[in-house]
């Protein structure tokens, strides 16, 4: 049985910014051992701990598609002690990666449903990768519609910009993308919070299910938004990732109730939740 505090060891294969601001970057990792890339086998949903020797770990949401070989890929924003460090480090360094961790969207449910992706923010990590898994032309034939409301504050706040310009061109997904505020005369998207921009743009919740990711804030009031489109709480999909901590329960300190999110989740569906201490 393989120690599940062990990391497997990566390189750093490429670091891209992703944000004017400089603390949201997405480091492109390759395995050192290629056998180890087989063992990483993960789904879009899941996360991972990187972890970095005499710094510590940080519970991150895994960013590339299964789809997307030979890498794996995490979105990170600079907040603490190993983030940081993490932003200083440089292509070619070797760390190490523990997991993958934590269950994914209920992707068997989702097949021959139309798919509403909503995210905000640093959070769109899990949601780019199921995208990316979907649009694959295998896995494309087995959804209905794919249509994503994604927000940031600000134009430079938006994750991944040249995809989601690829993907504004496809006929196969339906973008909405929004900021909250921005004096960019040239900005031709939305403007407005998520919420609102998608109980303006989501007319029908017939043959769908919903996941969503997210700033707390933003989950609470999309919550509503999409029932009162009449998705039941079964096919509202939540992911709880500001909970991850230790990735494997032992720790205890991302319970909800008898629920670890580490374990039982990130992934909860709202009728699950409901059943739970409203702390999330």
């Amino acid at each position: 049985m393989r120690n599940p505090y062990l990391p497997y060891p990566v390189r750093i294969d490429k670091i891209t910014t992703e944000t004017v601001d400089r603390n949201l970057k997405t480091f492109r990792f390759v395995f050192l051992n290629p056998e180890d890339e087989e063992k990483f086998a993960y789904t879009p949903g899941q996360f991972a701990e990187l972890s970095i020797p005499g710094k510590g770990e940080i519970p991150i949401g895994i960013a590339s598609s299964p789809t997307e070989k030979g890498f794996v890929a995490f979105t990170v924003n600079k907040v603490g002690l190993v983030s940081s460090y993490l932003h200083n480090m440089q292509e070619g360094e070797v760390m190490g990666i523990r997991g993958p961790l934590g269950n994914w969207y209920p992707w068997d449910e989702m097949e021959g449903q139309n798919v509403i992706i909503v995210g905000g923010g640093f959070a769109f990590t899990t949601l780019r990768s199921s995208i990316i898994y979907m649009l694959d032309p295998q896995n494309r034939p087995k959804f209905k519609d794919i249509i994503v409301v994604y927000g940031a504050r600000n134009p430079g706040m938006l994750l991944y910009r040249d995809e989601l310009a690829a993907w504004e061109q496809r006929d196969d997904i339906h973008m909405h993308i929004t900021v909250d505020g921005t004096d960019d005369p040239d900005w031709k998207y939305n403007v407005g919070f998520v919420p609102a921009i998608t109980e303006k743009k989501i007319t029908s919740a017939e043959d769908a299910i919903a996941i969503v990711c997210g700033p707390p804030i933003m989950i609470k009031f999309t919550q509503p938004v999409l029932e009162k489109l009449g998705f039941p709480p079964e096919k509202i999909i939540l992911s709880l990732e500001m909970r991850m901590k230790c990735g494997i329960g032992i720790c205890g300190r991302c319970n909800i109730g008898d629920q670890y999110v580490c374990k039982d989740g990130p992934v909860f569906s709202l009728a699950k939740l409901k059943k739970m201490p409203p702390e999330y």
